[in-house]
């Protein structure tokens, strides 16, 4: 079997699997959407807060354990 045949079956193979795809709706893209800007707001702000802390704790300690 040469290439273009191969590439050809691929082809036909992928399109019908495409077929038994199920698509997600308007709205459930929307809805996860939302779920992930949610999800990565919290986690930047839980990183932005424990980076914080752990740059006072290591200022905290250069002042007093430093010269």
């Amino acid at each position: 079997m040469g290439w273009y045949q191969r590439l050809k079956t691929f082809l036909v193979e992928v399109w019908a699997e495409l077929q038994k795809t199920t698509w997600p709706g308007r709205k459930e893209v929307y809805g996860t959407t939302v779920v992930v800007i949610v999800a990565v707001v919290i986690t930047a702000a839980f990183l932005y807060v424990v980076d914080k802390a752990l740059e006072s704790g290591m200022q905290f300690l250069f002042r007093t354990l430093g010269r």
